[in-house]
């Protein structure tokens, strides 16, 4: 029974993470069992919930998972052949899929049909709706056959008496691996049927997490495992512009488009992607027009290639039992947001019960540079780390966590000189090396470590200056150190286009540290979020240790290719093996008294002795022996038991001396909400005038954008901002413009916004024209 409430760290004093089966935790909600469940439930079960127990219970709905295929581009072997290696058949595809009505069956209505990486809901649909729309992706299921009978007869392909494609002789067979768990099961069905409807023999292939992502994410696509996969996205923050969401899903160059960038795999390849992607993930714009500019052809291209087909939005439905009180909901994850369970409160109760559909699984991998992939681990560990920013939950903009900072440029095409004493990685040397004169970057920031500095890691080690400085020299050592970057090729290949862009490092003399970055954006937070390379997340003792395991005794791995490839494990500090491996290199570094060379040499400084190592090793190694784990971070809880088997964690509040935050911190209230009231008029006749009034309520500062659009042709009719104030705007369409439409029925679409929410609202009016 909780008596007084906590003021330092979180409200709670234990937070239980258990598995339960999808279909079994609406029930275990209702008895008890449950105070929160953290994966989406089934459409049917939410809507039952809702109307059994709204006394008990209530939803956080939140658009916390996207949709989408990724079809296998790579080239057959000689004598067969793979259709998705055909662009065209690719794009066909868009015309195959029924959007409509996963949305509304399979979901029954909590689901929103999603054309690209850039959701329904989210911010970037302002700069990116006229691109997808002007596609005029629909569900046209003749249109795709006939698209797909005309590529597959160009690249030598026959069709039999029974319609099925061969090739050579040989029946054509797509291998689709169809995730069980959720809704995707249906929708494996479905795209089955859709395929064999246009003449291919389909292998469903019924998986799991573990197993489905092992055979798509970590196999070389020219082995072809798979050719279509139905993937899901977990989201657990906003961002109101999301260059990364873009780069992520589309550009090869990031890693994680087939080939995974990983040495010796078949890799798909698109330079113009690349280029844009690069371009927009390093700031090279001078304005929010051109980024969008840089952006809108970026998702051209991406729609042209096809690799990804985006099916939906799911408005995830997150039971919570109505007597948790202060969750602060994302307006994107949800419960899922880095606060919801760091303020979340239960009258007279110090414990919360926290249910997934997994806790562990055979993927399921706990470590700070290659791991942490899967939902299950990641929404776990947001609990026990502190990041120097964060996104605001509602806005979605960065803001200042742990770490403070303070953003210095001239803008785009400003110029800072760095100062010589600044320094620069030289993985050769293995030192820091001034960066000498000459030497300029666009954007300063500064950043304040101190809230850290003045309290501890869960191993009780005092957080240093030397925590921040570690990972940041680590950074580098993957990309440019040669012999690293041949065991984890895909970190280092990855890396080194945004590594490129920093231009020095220095160290003040209070521990504050500068970092010079050839970066700019036009919203300041976003320069701070780019340039903050270093975060004292992880003990680096720690970090020394597993580089010490995976680089030179060669023992284990932090990626999963690397994995595969070398035959070492996949370390994962809750895995007892892999933890013990790491054990004895720490007693072994502890005996040597040893510290990484160089890395802690900054500045003219000596940022950690032998005598602070020795102490660290210990303890780090007496935090495995009370534990079992060597999942040490410094957050306001920590990891105390991991079971896979029982599928079983519990964490448990940190309150050192000096931890900055107490539970009032982490709680926001209410999110905003964004809503649009039209008054469309019946009818309109041609050459003249359109006025459509249009009310938008919300928070903040709000817009509305218009889109006017031609549903036979997908053509962009008119579109522009709606004039107004206060809320109270007027879509104007001149004469000019109706006067050259034929009768017919036009979709005009609105788009409103508020600078207080990263998302927008969108609605859409049928307006019948001449008729």
């Amino acid at each position: 029974v909780q008596g007084t409430p906590p003021t330092t760290g979180a409200a709670l004093d234990t937070l239980i993470f258990s598995s339960f089966n999808v279909d079994q935790a609406p029930l275990q909600m209702q008895n008890g069992a449950l105070d929160l469940y953290l994966f989406g439930l089934k459409t049917d079960a939410a809507q039952a919930l809702a109307q059994s127990a709204p006394e008990q219970i209530r939803l956080i709905e939140a658009p916390a998972s996207t949709l989408s295929l990724i079809l296998n581009p790579a080239p057959a072997p000689e004598g067969e052949l793979n259709p998705f290696s055909i662009r065209e058949i690719r794009q066909a595809m868009q015309f195959l899929v029924d959007r409509e009505f996963v949305a509304n069956d399979i979901y029954q209505g909590r689901a929103r049909p999603m054309y690209s990486p850039i959701g329904p809901l989210d911010f970037d649909q302002l700069t990116v709706f006229e691109t997808v729309r002007s596609r005029n992706f629909r569900y046209d299921p003749e249109g795709a056959r006939q698209a797909i009978a005309t590529a597959m007869g160009a690249a030598g392909a026959t069709a039999g008496p029974d319609g099925k494609w061969a090739f050579n002789g040989r029946p054509i067979a797509i291998k689709l691996i169809g995730r069980t768990e959720d809704e995707r099961r249906p929708i494996a069905d479905l795209v089955r049927v859709a395929l064999e409807g246009v003449g291919f023999l389909v292998q469903p292939i019924l998986q799991e997490f573990g197993p489905a992502t092992l055979a798509v994410y970590a196999s070389d696509p020219i082995t072809f495992q798979w050719h279509v996969y139905t993937e899901g996205w977990g989201r657990s923050s906003s961002s109101r512009y999301d260059d990364d969401a873009l780069n992520s899903y589309a550009a090869p160059w990031l890693g994680n488009m087939p080939g995974w960038q990983e040495t010796g795999y078949w890799q798909y390849e698109q330079e113009d992607l690349d280029a844009l992607g690069q371009r927009l993930f390093r700031g090279e714009f001078a304005s929010r027009e051109e980024r969008d500019e840089l952006f809108q052809q970026m998702m051209g291209i991406s729609l042209d290639e096809s690799v990804r087909v985006w099916l939906v939005t799911a408005i995830q439905s997150f039971p919570v039992r109505t007597e948790v009180e202060n969750l602060t909901v994302d307006i994107v994850g949800g419960p899922k947001s880095l606060f919801a369970l760091r303020g979340a409160s239960v009258a007279g109760a110090s414990d919360l019960t926290v249910g997934h559909l997994w806790i562990w699984t055979a993927r399921t991998t706990w470590n700070p540079v290659g791991g942490f992939g899967d939902v299950y681990s990641s929404d776990i560990y947001r609990n026990l780390v502190d990041p120097p920013l964060t996104s605001h939950p509602f806005t979605g903009l960065p803001i200042p966590f742990r770490a403070d900072f303070e953003v210095e440029n001239d803008g785009p095409d400003g110029v800072i000189e760095v100062p010589e004493d600044a320094v620069v990685w030289d993985p050769v040397a293995d030192a820091w090396t001034p960066v000498g004169t000459g030497i300029t970057a666009v954007s300063k920031v500064t950043y304040d470590y101190s809230r850290y500095f003045q309290s501890t890691f869960h191993h009780g080690q005092p957080i240093t200056i030397a925590d921040v400085i570690y990972p940041l020299a680590q950074s580098f050592e993957f990309a440019y150190d040669e012999a690293k970057i041949q065991i984890e090729t895909a970190i280092g290949i990855t890396s080194r286009p945004y590594l490129e862009t920093f231009k020095g490092f220095r160290l003040l003399d209070d521990d504050r540290l500068e970092v010079y970055v050839d970066y700019w954006y036009f919203e300041p937070d976003y320069i701070a979020s780019y340039a903050g390379l270093a975060s004292p997340g992880t003990p680096w003792e720690l970090r020394a240790a597993m580089d010490e395991v995976v680089f030179v005794a060669r023992t284990g791995a932090y990626t999963d290719t690397a994995a595969g490839r070398f035959n070492v494990p996949w370390l994962s500090l809750t895995v007892d093996q892999d933890a013990r491996i790491i054990e004895r290199t720490m007693r072994q570094l502890q005996r040597e008294e040893r510290i990484p060379a160089g890395y802690f040499e900054m500045g003219g400084r000596t940022l950690a002795t032998p005598e602070e190592a020795v102490a660290r090793y210990g303890a780090c190694l007496d935090w495995f022996d009370r534990t079992g784990l060597l999942v040490i971070s410094n957050g306001p809880y920590s990891l105390t038991r991991y079971d896979p088997p029982s599928q079983f964690a519990q964490l448990d509040a940190f309150r050192p001396e000096g931890y900055p935050f107490g539970p009032d911190d982490f709680r926001f209230g209410d999110p905003p909400r964004l809503s649009i009231t039209a008054a469309a008029p019946p009818t309109v006749a041609l050459g003249v005038p359109l006025d459509v009034p249009v009310t938008v309520e919300g928070d903040g500062t709000v817009g509305l954008r218009y889109v006017l659009i031609d549903p036979a042709s997908g053509a962009v009719v008119a579109s522009g901002e709606a004039e107004g104030e206060g809320g109270a705007f007027t879509v104007s369409v001149g004469a000019d413009v109706t006067a050259t439409l034929f009768p017919s029925v036009y979709q005009l679409y609105l788009l409103g916004y508020s600078d207080a929410i990263s998302q927008v609202n969108e609605q859409r009016v049928d307006l019948t024209v001449g008729i």
